[in-house]
């Protein structure tokens, strides 16, 4: 007993498991790494202490040896140790489980000191994964803590150590009097009242994220017994208060498995995963990879926040909404309100109120315009220029024209030789003459600006004007022919307005609508500006706002990241949109990077995807650019079929954009092995010789009179026949040559006598010296309780003679 609990390794134990190196070693037992020769494969070991086989509470030791197997061999899940075996050597309980390649989550957190949420988050799930197994078949852990989580060579957590695991409904503290787990992982509920429950296992999970995210545990000291008592009666401080700038979301999450109160955290590890999918759904890429930085142990003692490593952007500020226009009949009622109050407009260049009338100043007027036309005339007008006048044509776009000369209202027609150049002989007097003033304020066009208070000569009919000029007071008579004339101007100015209206409204600015600038796009030039990279959201409101009708389409975008704008049509800033032909803005919004789920089922060989994983990819939508698939790096496999996935760098049922690289390695199935030359071996040397190239060999025993006991006599397959990992080969080992032992045949009668001695495989011969009388045996030639061979080395069958008389 004290050689395999001292001196183990190169020991077999059960004929099975043998026994390669020590690979760590707790306080109730010692695990090994050891070769299952049944299986070829590696499995670890676990042998109780000897101390503790011997001392007063063996038997609850090995009960909880026991429990362990039990608890861990009843729970499938990826997550989760596997215990395949159990039993007793020599006194000393052991525990056959899974191999895992890899550490303890204590190692890493020694390392990294602190995660980011989406490392930590996803630790955290797989943890919760391999809970919710034990908790649906009402096994709870109890001692959950970095030690007993394993990180395998895939980066994937397996939880181990189901030696304190009990079912819930039996489940305390108690243990051959002691109080068993770690203090700074145990909930408060398995101090004060020895009660282990599945919140319990969260609260452990909770205080794991938590150190993971903040680089330490809450509750520290040098004295165990104050942590414990820190647990029971002090709240878990929230990670936003020692992690700035960690997404609140986290924090809560957190804070929920490691509530003080049982029933404040969730039922059990099924609901604690479902919370965590939710919270996943609603963290962004910056609040996932947060991660806080180690403060120095000044600090540190000090309570002073952790510094942030680096986070992302700051989101802008939502923008502001803007004002619905005024509607026409709200304006009169204010002005009516006002009275002689200046009249105020808004400049989207400050955004503030301007005075459009001052005292003692004379205002145009204006016609009404449509609520369409207010809205795109408020944010299209530039600010009042000092030297211009403002106008608003009838669809809403603002200009501005030099101010006159002499003070007045400016008639349609000096509009339209002033921004059009149309030169008119009539247009003068139209301007000078009451009809025209008369006809222009009919006109659906509005002139804003600043105009001095009162009459000036060029808004005065003639008399007035030759009045103020100091002529006479008596009008100058005026000849048939002079009124004639004036008739025919006013006709051809009338004509001319008329023409320039129809040149305006068909085919000038009055015909389209100019594709406005994306504020959140910085061109070089304004020539070479599009909308392409906008915010959708952003500029669409834009085009409402101007009244600019467009087609809205998504498409999937490897460039441009979701909510901007791919392409437009036309999408080149200045562009017209013609008004008479129905056109429109035809933007197409990126969706973001097209995504792509690795089926769920490829890791299994039987399924249609597993049996052709790249194929399966592809059909996911994945690029076959991004499948990273190399032959040579392919492995022969015992286990997975020739073509099934070994490995793969996605997780399955996972989403990635489908160009993301996955790479995969795939199994060539059972390696081609050659038969190797065993006969005349003996019985170890041979299995060895066939383990050793994963074959299996079946053995029978039979008496050989040529080959020793415990040699080859024969193999069912030729040395150097080719073979595959696994197959069996049929060995036959000698037990040696047969040996009878002879037995007393004088007295009998000889047939009765040589018949005895021929079962028995001997040859045997009559003599009668004296002549045969009575035919009964008087002597044989062996003695009897001889023992001889049957046969001797070439199979001759040994003679024995038998003499009668």
């Amino acid at each position: 007993m004290s050689e395999v609990a001292n001196q183990p390794v190169g020991q077999t134990i059960e004929g099975r498991y043998r026994i390669v190196r020590k690979i760590a070693e707790g306080g109730m037992a010692t695990v090994y790494e050891a070769m299952d020769d049944r299986l070829s494969r590696p499995v670890a070991i676990k042998i109780m202490h000897i101390q503790l086989a011997q001392g007063p509470h063996r038997a609850q030791f090995q009960e909880r040896f026991r429990r362990e197997a039990r608890s861990a061999a009843s729970i499938a899940n990826p997550h989760v140790v596997q215990v395949y075996d159990t039993g007793e050597f020599q006194g000393l309980d052991y525990l056959v489980m899974e191999y895992v390649h890899g550490v303890n989550l204590r190692r890493e957190m020694s390392q990294e000191g602190t995660f980011t949420v989406r490392e930590t988050l996803r630790v955290v799930g797989e943890i919760l994964d391999g809970l919710a197994a034990a908790h649906r078949l009402g096994v709870v852990h109890r001692d959950i803590k970095p030690e007993n989580i394993l990180i395998n060579s895939r980066g994937h957590v397996q939880i181990t150590d189901f030696g304190l695991a009990k079912a819930a409904s039996q489940a305390t503290l108690s243990s051959t009097g002691m109080l068993l787990g770690t203090a700074a992982y145990l909930a408060p509920e398995m101090i004060e009242d020895n009660r282990a429950t599945p919140q319990g296992d969260l609260y452990s999970v909770g205080i794991i994220a938590w150190e993971m995210l903040a680089g330490r545990v809450p509750f520290e000291s040098d004295n165990p017994v104050t942590v414990v008592f820190k647990h029971v009666h002090e709240d878990v401080p929230a990670l936003t208060a020692v992690c700035p700038g960690i997404s609140p979301l986290v924090s809560d999450f957190v804070a929920r498995l490691t509530g003080r109160a049982v029933e404040s955290r969730p039922d059990n590890a099924m609901v604690a995963v479902s919370l965590l999918a939710e919270l996943n759904m609603h963290l962004g890429r910056d609040q996932l990879m947060f991660r806080a930085a180690e403060r120095p142990e000044a600090s540190f003692a000090q309570g002073a926040p952790l510094p942030l490593a680096g986070t992302g952007p700051v989101p802008p500020t939502p923008p502001t909404p803007l004002m619905p226009p005024e509607p026409p009949a709200q304006r009169k009622a204010d002005a009516a309100k006002q009275g002689s109050a200046p009249a105020q407009t808004t400049t989207p260049a400050t955004g503030e109120a301007t005075a459009v009338q001052a005292a003692g100043e004379a205002t145009t007027v204006l016609p009404e315009i449509n609520e369409a036309d207010a809205m795109a005339a408020t944010r299209v007008m530039p600010p009042v220029d000092q030297g211009a006048t403002q106008r608003i044509d009838r669809d809403g776009n603002a200009f501005s024209a030099p101010t006159p000369a002499v003070g007045g209202t400016t008639s349609f027609i000096e509009m339209l030789r002033e921004d059009f150049d149309e030169q008119s002989a009539g247009a003068t007097a139209m301007s000078a003459s009451p009809s025209a003033s008369a006809s222009s304020s009919s006109a659906p066009t509005q002139a804003i600006g600043r105009v001095p208070a009162g009459p000036t000569p060029s808004t005065l009919p003639a008399t007035e004007v030759h009045a103020a000029a100091g002529d006479a007071a008596k009008p100058k008579k005026r000849h048939h022919r002079g009124l004639i004339a004036a008739i025919a101007a006013v006709v051809l100015a009338g004509a001319a307005a008329g023409g320039g209206y129809a040149w305006w409204y068909y085919l000038g600015p009055g015909s389209y609508w100019t594709l406005p600038a994306a504020g959140d796009v910085q061109c070089a030039t304004e020539s070479s500006c599009t909308i392409s990279g906008a915010n959708a959201q952003d500029y669409i409101g834009t085009l409402n706002v101007a009244g600019i009708p467009y087609t809205q389409a998504e498409e999937f975008s490897d460039d441009v990241p979701a909510g901007a704008i791919v392409s437009a049509n036309p999408s080149a800033v200045g562009s017209r949109i013609s008004k008479r032909s129905d056109q429109r803005v035809s933007i197409v919004v990126s969706k973001g990077v097209r995504q792509a789920t690795v089926p769920a089922d490829i890791k299994d060989p039987n399924s249609a995807s597993g049996k052709d994983p790249v194929a399966a990819l592809k059909e996911a939508g994945f690029d076959e650019a991004a499948i990273e698939h190399d032959e040579s790096k392919d492995e022969y496999s015992l286990t997975v079929p020739e073509g099934a996935i070994l490995t793969i760098s996605a997780e399955p049922g996972k989403a990635y954009n489908h160009n993301e690289k996955i790479t995969v390695t795939l199994s060539k199935g059972l390696k081609p092995v050659q038969m190797p030359n065993i006969v005349g071996q003996s019985q170890d040397d041979a299995k060895k010789a066939l383990a050793d190239l994963n074959l299996t060999a079946n053995v029978t025993e039979a008496f050989d009179d040529k080959v020793e006991a415990g040699k080859v006599v024969s193999a069912s397959v030729d040395a150097g026949a080719t073979l595959k990992w696994g197959d069996k080969v049929d060995v036959v080992v000698s037990k040696g040559p047969q040996m009878v032992t002879v037995p007393n045949v004088v007295g009998q009668q000889y047939d009765d006598a040589a018949k005895t001695l021929k079962d028995l495989g001997f040859n045997v011969q009559q003599s009668a010296p004296l002549g045969d009388w009575t035919h009964i045996v008087r002597m044989q030639s062996v003695n009897a309780g001889d023992t001889v061979r049957v046969r001797d080395e070439n199979g001759t069958p040994t003679t024995i003679t038998l003499t009668v008389a």
